[in-house]
């Protein structure tokens, strides 16, 4: 696929998890758990974010996909990733990882570095985390930046879609990460799941933008957009080129 052919795709993706709703587990950023769950509530998808040892390894295997998400790093929290990604392995579920602030901590680095060999369908990090991780070409990697690198084995999609306003709420990356958890729950390809969860995301910061006035409004701004986000949006919007 090459990125004349991502829109498109991107726009039946959006329908399937419309029509699908497919559950994603969150183990997710305890700051940030109710904008990300509104998020993928307002996409179409229904999120679920127990980190409970004792649950966890169930509501994995009720759900589509997973995401990870380093961001408040605990005891337990180790425990439930280490179940949850046992659970997710033994159902073949596609899960992603953000490993925030890997490079702000040796062992949470380390921790990263040891997930990456459970076989996760993708990594989203920053370049920073990415320099630090080395991820293996098998893994498609989102590389998040003013424009976004999606690459795996060496090629794939640079998606110029978003808004500096992104960066000025809080947990619009956690969120990132369960959209591409999402597209994995109904898109088998990661390279293609993650580039096209990245070009929504995108494309609804542009359209929320449009009537924000800072970041306060730009978060209900951003949850409507999603909920209102077409195909259409998508064709009309992408701007992608092969990377």
């Amino acid at each position: 696929m090459n990125a004349h052919d991502l829109p498109p795709r991107a726009a039946d993706l959006l329908e399937r998890i419309r029509s699908r709703a497919p559950r994603v587990h969150c183990l997710m950023n305890t700051v940030v758990q109710k904008f990300v769950a509104d998020g993928l509530s307002a996409l179409g998808a229904r999120p679920s974010m127990t980190s409970s040892p004792e649950e966890i390894r169930s509501f994995v295997r009720k759900a589509e996909a997973l995401t990870v998400n380093l961001g408040t790093l605990d005891a337990q929290r180790r425990v439930a990733i280490d179940l949850a990604l046992g659970a997710a392995a033994e159902e073949g579920k596609p899960w992603a990882l953000d490993p925030a602030h890997c490079d702000y901590s040796p062992p949470r680095a380390a921790l990263a570095q040891e997930l990456l060999s459970r076989g996760l369908a993708v990594l989203r990090a920053n370049a920073a985390e990415c320099a630090l991780l080395a991820p293996p070409p098998e893994v498609a990697t989102v590389r998040s930046g003013e424009t976004d690198l999606i690459l795996r084995a060496g090629s794939g999609f640079a998606v110029e879609n978003g808004h500096p306003l992104t960066a000025k709420v809080t947990g619009t990356g956690c969120l990132s990460g369960a959209l591409i958890a999402a597209f994995c729950a109904v898109e088998p390809d990661p390279l293609t799941a993650a580039a096209s969860a990245t070009l929504a995301l995108g494309a609804a910061a542009e359209i929320a933008a449009e009537g924000a006035r800072g970041p306060g409004s730009f978060e209900p701004a951003l949850l409507d957009a999603l909920h209102a986000l077409t195909p259409s949006d998508l064709l009309r919007l992408a701007r992608i080129r092969d990377a």
